[in-house]
């Protein structure tokens, strides 16, 4: 470990299906420029332990939803005294530096971060290391970090290519029939780099022919939507199907492919209720369904250790850091209704016309 700690006690992190109910959310990120009483000082109680929760943006919609009041749930329940302080950078990294040099100007017990742009974390991790705070690396990770809990991501790039693969072959496609184009994620995530890393490998291992790859701007679906219609609007082959590295850049994919009135096979990431609706109208073939409680659980436990000078156990080790990894799963028409439950419910997804494909997809 890197921080000096008071004891040496080893504490035991143990993942967890554990059924979430309804949470109301306690209050959100910062806006650009504008201060929130809640971002500013906490949601937790007032506690002897202050943990920092610092999140990149609110777009996908997990981070709001799932990660923060989960993660408060989980600290609560390791520490019931320990206080949660909530701040959410709007996907601006200079923001989100000075966040991170807040907490460590106030003097918190922990920060878990996960970063807008993680190759810029260096000068303020220094500062956390001067004052010894212990720093967690949420999601995505950077060097120099106490503890790393997130999904094995180039595993899930691997799902994301086979996804592709099997897209296809329901549609009875050879997979080297035509060419595939990749929309991959923001640059500046290192996940986004492990996904494309994933994908590929899986990809060029099934003899694929990847004839254009695109990285999009912070996940943003428009540019992933343009970026698309530009390239369909040239006069090279169609594709045979669209890489997409999260849902928010498959329906921008989808919206270009409608307007040029293609139709490849799409897949995504995150199980967002978009990205469930489009499957089950048939626009997209798959996503990738991340459970977020064992993911904030981890973390939760993790910070709630480090704040209080004991060592954490990991189940394994990435880049030399301890770190706890969390299953992933495809999700296709066929199995919407495994994963209906606290996190994912059916009356988000089933509202409008969608409502008759999920009875006919047994979601409920």
């Amino acid at each position: 470990m890197r921080h000096n700690l008071k004891s040496h006690r080893k504490l035991a992190l143990f993942g967890a299906s554990v059924a979430i109910g309804a949470l109301a959310l306690s209050g959100c990120g910062n806006q650009k420029g504008q201060g929130n009483d809640e971002a500013d000082s906490g949601s937790g109680g007032d506690g002897d332990v202050t943990i920092a929760l610092l999140l990149p943006e609110s777009k996908t919609t997990r981070y709001e939803s799932l990660d923060k009041p989960n993660f408060e749930k989980y600290v609560a329940e390791a520490n019931p005294d320990a206080k949660v302080e909530y701040r959410n950078a709007n996907q601006d990294a200079t923001q989100q530096q000075q966040q991170f040099e807040a907490a460590v100007t106030e003097g918190v017990d922990a920060i878990v971060l996960d970063p807008v742009d993680a190759s810029a974390v260096a000068s303020a991790l220094s500062k956390a290391e001067a004052k010894k705070i212990p720093v967690i690396a949420y999601d995505r990770f950077f060097e120099g970090a106490d503890y790393y809990t997130s999904f094995d991501n180039k595993k899930i790039g691997n799902l994301q290519g086979q996804a592709v693969l099997d897209g296809l072959k329901a549609e009875n496609v050879d997979p080297k029939s035509g060419p595939v184009w990749m929309v991959n994620g923001d640059p500046k995530d290192p996940n986004a780099a492990d996904f494309k890393a994933g994908a590929e490998e899986t990809l060029k291992g099934a003899g694929v022919d990847i004839a254009a790859s695109h990285d999009t701007l912070d996940w943003n679906p428009d540019d992933a939507r343009q970026w698309v219609e530009g390239q369909l609007q040239g006069k090279g082959e169609k594709p045979i199907a669209i890489y997409s590295a999260n849902d928010g850049t498959a329906g921008g994919v989808i919206a270009a492919t409608k307007k040029a009135k293609v139709d490849p096979v799409v897949t995504g990431q995150d199980a967002e209720v978009d990205g469930l609706q489009n499957i089950l109208k048939g626009d997209q073939f798959a996503t990738i369904y991340k459970s977020i409680p064992p993911q904030a659980e981890f973390a939760a436990k993790a910070a709630v250790a480090l704040a209080a000078g004991e060592e954490v156990d990991a189940g394994t080790t990435y880049k030399d850091t301890p770190t706890d990894f969390v299953e992933a799963k495809v999700v296709t028409k066929d199995n919407i209704k495994d994963i209906v439950g606290d996190q994912i419910k059916a009356e988000d997804i089933c509202s409008g016309s969608v409502k008759k494909l999920c009875d006919k997809a047994g979601v409920k």
